[in-house]
């Protein structure tokens, strides 16, 4: 078997939520789990985002008065306050089932500056600058998620808290005694204000920076001019205890003319693992959708011609050949070219269980002679059939496979030349199949399938497993900007 700020890293925590299971519904294709592991990674990526965005906070000017006894009412204006650092050092994550994720950070500090004004009409006024130390801060945020109508995930924070225990100013200046006075009332409003702006700034990132993001996710990928994937959520994530779980389409689709599959998605049974951040299951369906879209678009025939075997090789695709063992063909058609056309009779469907990956296609190979004129002139009709052994396996960013075929079954379904072994063309069909067809087909699944990632994921560690019905990747994640 085959082995398997930047606002880089915020797209991450919600990509470790595209590539999930879901447990309701119809049967998906293209299921996945983000598990414990991967949430952990999500949580450090997201949380350096967010203290990234939370140091550029801006925090509005404080004007006000305080009264004074013999002076009576003092003005002051705060104004300038910046950010100069914003510290997240403890944060955890974890899922809350049926509504998406809840991020707490705690001990959060954060160092403020900024310049201050005070006046009494024309008695005094004085100016200076003023250090803001905050101490304390805790953020809760829950992050929902959803679909659209078009099968998009969605997320967006279903709420918000944030409190700060510890507001400590130092104002320079000549009149300390008189700042003494209204610093605790400055420190309130600046705990409310920050409070407020920090559930802002959560929001605005969600709403600004991740749900752009989001849409990078494909929800249809296209392979070439016959086919594509429909990577489309089928039903809203579901979360547990300790996984966030998604349901994908995982169909492939004609590009001309798009038609339900005629077999529907087997059921999963999903094992539980936890040594990877996320696992796939990729079921028979999302295969065997495939193989029904190019059987139906007609890319599954080929054409055999004496010009494809190699000079040195006995046996010759013509009439003269072949009339040694099939004595009416030379009678009827003599010294002519032949060419088989080959065409599976049905869709090829991969089965996939704990031990293997296989699959039987029957072909069936009709021979023509080919006349003066060019026209053809139906010969014989053989079915073929062989078993096939595949191979599966996954890369940082797509599905890959080839095949391996087995020895060949003959049978005469028709004849238009009298009777004949079959097994004499065992040689010459055996080498059309295995050194002409074969390579043809490996190498575009050596091309692969593009895996439903967001821009600039990539997958390391892969594992690879299969089960009933379907296969198992395993991976670990990395943005790579």
């Amino acid at each position: 078997m085959p082995e398997g700020s930047s606002p880089s890293r915020l797209p991450l925590l919600t990509w470790l939520c595209c590539l999930a299971l879901c447990s309701e519904g119809a049967n998906p294709g293209f299921v996945g789990r983000i598990t414990e592991k991967g949430l952990d990674y999500a949580r450090q990526e997201g949380v350096a985002v967010l203290q990234q965005e939370l140091a550029k906070l801006k925090l509005p000017d404080f004007s006000g008065s305080f009264h004074v006894k013999v002076l009576g009412n003092v003005d002051y204006n705060f104004y300038g306050l910046n950010i100069g650092t914003f510290q997240l050092p403890s944060s955890s994550i974890a899922p809350l089932p049926g509504v998406g994720l809840k991020v707490s950070i705690t001990n959060a500090v954060a160092a403020l500056t900024g310049q201050w004004r005070v006046k009494k009409r024309r008695w005094f006024s004085d100016h200076g600058s003023f250090d803001l130390k905050v101490e304390g801060i805790s953020i809760s945020v829950g992050l929902k998620l959803g679909t659209d109508g078009t099968g998009r995930l969605t997320a967006a924070t279903s709420d918000c808290g944030a409190h700060i225990s510890d507001v400590n100013i130092h104002i320079s200046g000549r009149l300390g005694w008189l700042y003494n006075l209204f610093h605790r009332s400055i420190e309130s409003g600046l705990r409310k204000t920050m409070e407020a702006k920090i559930c802002e700034t959560v929001t605005s990132a969600v709403s600004s920076k991740l749900m752009p993001f989001l849409q990078t996710l494909p929800v249809t990928a296209k392979i070439d001019n016959i086919a594509g994937i429909d990577y489309s959520l089928t039903s809203p994530p579901v979360t547990t205890n300790n996984s966030v779980d998604l349901a994908l389409q995982g169909e492939f689709f004609s590009m001309t003319h798009r038609s339900p599959a005629p077999f529907p998605p087997p059921a999963l049974s999903f094992p539980v693992d936890h040594d990877r951040m996320l696992y796939f299951g990729v079921s028979t369906y999302f295969f065997n959708t495939a193989s029904n879209v190019y059987f139906n678009a007609g890319v599954m025939t080929f054409d055999i011609t004496d010009s494809m075997i190699p000079k040195e090789f006995k046996l010759r695709l013509n009439t003269t050949t072949l009339g040694a063992f099939i004595p009416q063909l030379e009678k009827m058609f003599p010294n002519m070219l032949m060419v088989l056309k080959v065409s599976p009779s049905s869709a090829p469907l991969l089965r996939i269980a704990p031990e293997s990956l296989s699959l039987t296609p029957v072909v069936n190979v009709q021979a023509f002679a080919i006349l003066p004129n060019s026209s053809l002139a139906p010969l014989f009709v053989i079915e073929a059939r062989a078993p096939v052994s595949a191979k599966v396996g996954v890369n940082s960013t797509r599905i890959v496979g080839s095949l391996k075929l087995g020895r060949l079954q003959l049978s005469l379904k028709h004849s238009d030349v009298g009777p004949f072994s079959v097994q004499l063309l065992q040689a010459i069909l055996g080498y059309s199949a295995s050194s002409i067809l074969l390579p043809q087909i490996n190498a575009w699944l050596a091309e692969g399938f593009p895996l439903p990632l967001l821009d600039h994921v990539e997958l390391y560690s892969l594992i690879l497993q299969p089960y009933q019905d379907f296969l198992l990747f395993g991976a670990d994640a990395q943005y790579k900007p």
